[in-house]
């Protein structure tokens, strides 16, 4: 294992030992966590993102910082990556990437959907993020009403709120990238203070995405089970049965009516 491995598994188990023991005292604990994704960056990286964070300040953009920032915040992971994740409201993307290219920095809407770049160079670059990339998960106003108020780079900062950071992660399932493990820390460590019902809300019509990762989180974590609720678990049970249903019901009359029409036309010749 690489010293970023043994970090992080250091983390973990350190944060798991705490949650057996106490509720609510990640952010006091993680502070010095956090500190160790400042200290891995180079000074012109560090320099690039504080700036980024000044130019956004000074322009009243709106902004939430997310990726190891956040999650180091919320459950208390560090994971060092060659990027910086700042958040804006869908609205706003355009005024950001603007905001950049005048002061002097390439900038590309990456992905029209969801994913816009800053870049220093060809290695340092800012993520200015406005959507998940499925399209699904737009930054609305409720990012902003609900986010924490955390530490990056050392100074004050606004940081994604835990129940967005899980309803972006749940659809990330590829082949090169699962984000399932985030997950688990995040319940782990944020579970009893989670809005669960928000989350709800946040997965309707999406529901049996939630639904695996809580099954996924209590066989991990048996212990730990009581974090999400019993009548969460039970309502999106019923709504997955209720939409496979549906489906079904679809799928049938569908068939139906596509054999209907094959004989028709059979009967036409």
């Amino acid at each position: 294992m690489g010293n970023r491995g043994k970090i992080h598994a250091a983390a973990a188990l350190a944060l798991h030992r705490r949650v057996v023991t106490t509720k609510h005292d990640i952010p006091a604990q993680v502070s010095a966590i956090s500190a160790t994704t400042d200290q891995v960056l180079d000074a012109p990286t560090r320099q690039f993102y504080l700036r980024a964070m000044d130019l956004l300040d000074e322009s009243g953009i709106p902004y939430l910082v997310g990726g190891a920032y956040s999650l180091a915040h919320h459950a208390g992971i560090v994971r060092h990556t060659k990027d910086f994740d700042v958040f804006v409201h869908t609205r706003d993307c355009q005024r950001a990437l603007d905001l950049f290219d005048a002061s002097g920095y390439r900038t590309e809407l990456t992905f029209p959907h969801w994913l816009g770049k800053a870049f220093d160079g060809e290695d340092r670059f800012v993520d200015v993020i406005f959507a998940s990339g499925n399209g699904l998960c737009a930054v609305d106003d409720d990012w902003f009403k609900y986010a924490v108020s955390g530490v990056a780079l050392d100074r004050p900062a606004k940081l994604c709120p835990a129940e967005e950071i899980i309803w972006t992660k749940a659809f990330v399932q590829e082949r090169e990238r699962f984000d399932g493990a985030d997950i688990n820390h995040l319940i782990l460590a944020r579970g009893q203070a989670l809005d669960w019902d928000r989350m709800l809300r946040r997965f309707a019509g999406h529901e049996p995405i939630l639904l695996g990762h809580l099954f996924f989180y209590q066989y991990v974590y048996p212990k730990q089970r009581d974090h999400v609720p019993d009548r969460i678990l039970e309502t999106l049970i019923q709504r997955s049965r209720r939409d496979a249903s549906t489906t079904t019901e679809t799928n049938s009359s569908t068939r139906l009516s596509t054999t209907a029409t094959s004989g028709s036309v059979s009967n036409a010749k």
